[in-house]
């Protein structure tokens, strides 16, 4: 089944990594085989390792992983170097898309439809959508631009819930996840 998670906006906060953890782990049973951190800059297994920045933006990104394509590549989130995802679903023809990417040049080093979504963002950017075929929720952050790319496949087979709360856009695959951020009031 497997979930993301995450939090854009203002500065870190000490309470970031457990509130990231405490999110992530709000999913455990969409995805017990794997789970992966990046904030602070830092991909991790563990939120509370983190060293934070004095600075920037506050970056969370987490998932939990069901294992079911590459089972040993496949972990998350994963990086091509400039951007970072999260990715929650199947892309039934990654295998094509694969190869149309290998043809462009782009190298692989995992046999995921995860590194095949990533590629296809960095080559045709947000236009990568309309290639997919699949049931899909991600989240891609552009560590230069520093932007936040979220998007779900188009009839909302993997749903993807988002709010905006004190200067922070916070998401999940799940509603419950969210309301472990604490800056997400528990009310309508």
């Amino acid at each position: 089944m497997c979930g993301i998670c995450g939090f854009v906006g203002n500065q870190y906060s000490s309470q970031d990594p457990v509130a990231l953890g405490r999110m992530n782990r709000a999913i455990l049973r969409r995805g017990p085989d794997d789970a992966g951190f990046y904030i602070g800059g830092q991909c991790l297994k563990d939120p509370l390792q983190a060293s934070l920045p004095e600075r920037g933006l506050a970056v969370g990104l987490a998932m939990r992983r069901l294992s079911i394509i590459d089972l040993e590549g496949g972990s998350q989130p994963m990086s091509d170097g400039r951007y970072w995802i999260v990715f929650n679903g199947e892309i039934y023809n990654f295998e094509s898309e694969r190869r149309t990417l290998q043809g462009l040049g782009y190298e692989f080093k995992t046999r995921s439809d995860t590194e095949v979504v990533l590629l296809a963002y960095r080559h045709y950017g947000p236009d990568c959508l309309s290639r997919l075929r699949g049931m899909f929720a991600l989240a891609i952050w552009d560590t230069l631009e520093e932007e936040l790319f979220l998007a779900r496949d188009h009839f909302g087979i993997k749903p993807l819930f988002y709010t905006q709360q004190s200067g922070r856009l916070i998401f999940g695959s799940e509603i419950k996840c969210l309301l472990r951020h604490p800056g997400v009031p528990r009310q309508l």
